[in-house]
């Protein structure tokens, strides 16, 4: 069972609502602090209100001067831990306009597929996408010639709802409904088992932001993604 707070959406601290719940079993740490293993997703996660054990959770589980990625709603870091980068975006959640479907010329990816799918990751960049990524959910593909593509998948989890993420096109196939395609593929798998699908995508992509609200998604709120660095020496 899922351990956000009572009164919170768990849509508002999706990380922790997913690594606390249906993605316990991939969770790394204790306390008041959890992560995805870094060959699975850089993705950590904190309840919705932090405290002074929150942050000394979070140092034990990243170390001294390390990185940690957080997204949702954050209180200020105590002034040890250093703010590299913070953004904004938006969370966009399915409609009943959303005509999710199957697609039978779309194929499943896996082990197998992940040197295709990291080398079409770095050169579209839809987000963080790593080795064992797609051990998070189904993931699937468009093949021309043999070549990958397109590609779109599950990530975050929280009960009740699955991320799609990975929403991405080779730039020479842009313009030819693939991404849509795609969503949809995955969208009718996720309420095949009862979910209900949604979505994340950096504020400045409005093309994406705009894609997904044709097709039947609306927009829940925007929320802050942090990158900090956690303090070089333990906190007492």
């Amino acid at each position: 069972m899922s351990t956000v707070d009572a009164g919170v959406h768990v849509l508002d601290q999706a990380a922790w609502a997913s690594l606390t719940g249906p993605h316990a079993h991939f969770a790394l740490g204790a306390g008041r602090a959890r992560r995805y293993p870094a060959d699975v997703s850089p993705i950590m996660a904190v309840p919705p209100v932090q405290d002074e054990r929150v942050w000394a959770d979070l140092h034990a589980l990243v170390g001294p001067g390390a990185p940690a990625m957080l997204a949702g709603d954050l209180a200020d870091p105590p002034g040890d831990w250093e703010v590299v980068f913070q953004g904004h975006g938006v969370q966009l959640v399915a409609t009943d306009a959303l005509d999710s479907r199957p697609g039978d010329d779309l194929v499943n990816l896996g082990a197998a597929d992940v040197p295709e799918m990291l080398d079409l990751v770095a050169r579209t960049k839809p987000g963080p996408l790593e080795p064992q990524t797609y051990r998070l959910g189904t993931y699937l593909g468009v093949r021309r010639g043999g070549a990958l593509v397109a590609m779109a998948g599950e990530r975050l989890h929280p009960p009740g709802w699955t991320e799609i993420s990975a929403v991405c096109t080779d730039p020479a196939y842009r313009g030819q409904g693939l991404a849509t395609r795609l969503v949809r593929a995955v969208a009718h798998n996720i309420r095949a088992r009862g979910e209900t699908p949604f979505m994340h995508a950096a504020g400045e992509n409005v093309n994406a932001i705009r894609l997904y609200r044709s097709i039947g998604f609306e927009l829940r709120r925007t929320l802050h993604f942090s990158l900090l660095r956690s303090p070089e020496r333990t906190p007492l």
